[in-house]
């Protein structure tokens, strides 16, 4: 099956692993989660396999500008529902490999999963 890259297009982290995957000649499906949304159970699945805390970006604009209140107190249901409300505070990008998923990009990691 073909993988699926989950992530905005205009992210410089998911620009960076586009071009990696095609350079490799590395097929693809292109989830944009800015327009198409996320689902609850993708996220739960990144967040049973990662943690929510590697998969909530709480670098990112979008996570620094919520009230101190929905910053308190978080755990892996109120970090899935914040992701679910804004997708842009997923960490990107999240490849999908149907039997695991890779959050966030670097090249040593992509050759090491496409090798052989």
């Amino acid at each position: 099956m073909t993988p699926t890259l989950y992530g905005i297009p205009n992210c410089d982290t998911v620009k960076k692993a586009r071009v990696w995957l095609d350079q490799h000649g590395r097929a693809f499906a292109f989830h944009d989660y800015k327009k198409a949304g996320i689902d609850r159970a993708s996220l739960e699945g990144w967040v049973a396999e990662h943690g929510w805390e590697i998969v909530l970006n709480r670098n990112g604009t979008t996570f620094k500008a919520l009230d101190a209140a929905n910053k308190a107190d978080l755990n892996a249901d109120k970090a899935i529902a914040l992701m679910l409300a804004h997708p842009s505070m997923i960490k990107r990008p999240v490849l999908d490999l149907r039997d695991r998923t890779i959050v966030g990009f670097k090249p040593e990691i992509y050759e090491a999963t496409f090798a052989g």
